[in-house]
């Protein structure tokens, strides 16, 4: 097929393939000669799939070199330049510009991870990239760092290898219906086989700067069911390393493409950071009504917003509210995953998220509507909620006095009173599940949405205020994202009493925006702390099962 022998020849009269410099799955890239304006190329020699019919031949052919032509239209500073598309032998070919460094890979490779700074420049770059490659139609598809080259003298980051890209409208290219790209770097909407677009391109960048800061993607497994169940269904953990940008980490690595942060705002994000050298701050994607807002619970006694206990400040972890006073540890819990995989398709149930309650010494729980609560995330731990036994709660009055018997606040209905075997009876929804973690006892919804948390510890300095206080200032270390915190003086069934209210971005993209209800209170020489964490969507809800929780609450 070549010109001048096995390992030297010209395609297209022009292009002297000279030396061997890569290989994927795609194809082979040449180092080469232009032998007519007398410059150094890179040539992508594509492979196309042998099984195929003379005729599917020539109709891949056609349409990869269309693909192609289509993508050597972009023009940026940080997309390989493609100078020609040609066809040799009926085989197509990709001339582009030689880069002279290694890709992203082999630096780390070398080298080892790179650090915040570096990372967020690189993101920087990949995402200019993305937006004119999106802006023109087209999707890149295997965004990983073995596409992205390093040039040497210059740190100038290039993205390479469309060689799966898609242009918008047509059929994706050299796909056989088979699947195409790393499933390390794939969006979860593309292991699924759902309709894809620019948000998964997204996706692979957050995986991509992981695996920058870390040394490898976050979904790293050891077989490939392994790979697509932990892009699919696994919680997602970000690496400790990624904490300095870790707000547009989780934001790209939104398993939902709609709630996934966008190329814009990202690279807004990583700029910030990069003028700063502080964490940039995401905005909440989802703005609440006033309706879904309850602030000073909507019925009868109206207690000030409550704000929920501060949870690890850790990676993905159980909402836990944390002690003011301690510094935030990771707090991580398992969370029931479901997936199913067929053939090359992959369907997964969704992940299921953890709420934590208060942290230190004061355990914070929600209730109805109206209800005092008890703090909880002045007092964090380094452990989450994990599932138990299943409890009901009962709605009971707005208040508890402090000798009021579990008899005198039965529960509602839909509710079950439970006897803890710590000592203490509450109301709980029907079908939540008891889940101890240390200090901390939690009960959680189906699925953990909703998270019920209980503490209880000896009085601290200060009292339920001070320790709200405290928690509240230190919930942007603690909650990620924590944002319109609210600490209100208080009294529950006589007693001094505080409560807390915020919203806060969740511990992972996946389980998204959240907000918090804790009440925090002294009573019989003892400290109580009861909250529960929802999503931002479903805030009503989450305020009756405070509400609830509050009013049924009776210590041993």
């Amino acid at each position: 097929m070549g010109t001048e022998g096995e390992n030297v020849r010209v395609i297209a009269g022009r292009y002297r393939l000279e030396e061997r410099i890569g290989r994927g799955g795609m194809g082979v890239v040449w180092r080469a000669a232009d032998q007519l304006l007398g410059r150094q190329v890179a040539v992508k020699e594509l492979v196309l799939d042998a099984s195929l019919s003379a005729e599917e031949a020539r109709l891949q052919r056609e349409r990869t070199l269309r693909e192609a032509r289509a993508v050597a239209q972009l023009r940026h500073p940080h997309i390989i330049v493609v100078h020609d598309v040609v066809e040799h032998d009926e085989r197509p070919y990709i001339v582009m510009e030689l880069i002279d460094g290694g890709s992203l890979a082999e630096r780390i490779g070398t080298n080892g991870p790179v650090d915040a700074r570096e990372a967020a420049r690189i993101g920087i770059a990949l995402l200019g990239a993305l937006r004119r490659a999106h802006g023109a139609g087209v999707l890149h598809r295997d965004l990983k760092p073995a596409n992205v080259l390093m040039e040497a003298g210059t740190d100038r980051v290039v993205l390479t290898d469309f060689g799966i890209a898609q242009v918008a409208g047509a059929t994706t290219l050299t796909e056989s219906g088979s699947f195409v790209g790393s499933p390390e770097y794939t969006a979860p909407e593309r292991m699924s086989g759902d309709r894809t677009g620019p948000a998964s391109d997204l996706w692979s960048l957050g995986a991509l700067l992981c695996a920058a800061l870390s040394g490898e993607s976050p979904f790293r497994r050891d077989s490939l069911g392994g790979i697509l169940h932990a892009v699919v269904v696994d919680e997602i953990r970000p690496p400790a390393q990624a904490q300095p940008i870790l707000p547009v980490v989780r934001g790209l690595l939104e398993r939902d493409p709609d709630r996934r942060l966008d190329a814009a705002e990202a690279e807004r994000l990583l700029r910030e950071f990069l003028e700063t050298g502080r964490t940039p701050r995401v905005p909440v994607p989802y703005t609440p009504t006033e309706r879904d807002v309850p602030r000073r619970a909507v019925p009868p006694p109206p207690l000030p917003p409550v704000r929920e206990v501060p949870e690890a400040a850790t990676p993905p972890a159980t909402d836990v509210p944390r002690n003011a006073k301690q510094s935030a540890r990771g707090v991580l819990v398992a969370a029931a995953l479901v997936a199913a995989m067929a053939g090359a398709g992959v369907s997964a149930a969704a992940l299921l998220m953890h709420d934590g309650g208060s942290g230190g010494n004061t355990p914070a729980s929600s209730g109805p509507p109206h209800m005092s609560v008890s703090a909880g995330p002045s007092h964090p731990s380094s452990q989450g909620p994990s599932p138990a036994p299943t409890v009901t709660v009962t709605r009971s009055p707005a208040s508890v006095s402090a000798s009021a018997s579990a008899a005198d606040h039965k529960a509602p209905s839909g509710y079950r009173q439970v006897r803890d075997p710590d000592g203490f009876t509450l109301a709980v929804p029907d079908g939540f599940t008891r889940s101890p973690q240390g200090e901390r006892i939690f009960y959680l919804s189906p699925g953990q949405t909703f998270r019920i948390g209980i503490k209880m510890a000896d009085p601290e300095p200060g009292g339920p205020i001070g320790v709200m206080r405290a928690a509240d200032a230190d919930g942007p270390s603690t909650n990620p994202g924590y944002h319109d915190g609210q600490v209100t003086e208080t009294s529950h069934g006589g007693n001094p009493a505080a409560l807390w209210e915020f919203s806060w971005n969740g511990y992972t993209a996946a389980e998204g925006p959240r907000h918090t209800y804790d009440l925090c209170w002294e009573q019989g020489g003892r400290m109580y702390d009861v909250w529960v964490s929802a999503p931002v969507g479903k805030i009503r809800e989450a305020k009756e099962y405070f509400d609830v929780a509050v009013d049924t609450f009776v210590p041993a």
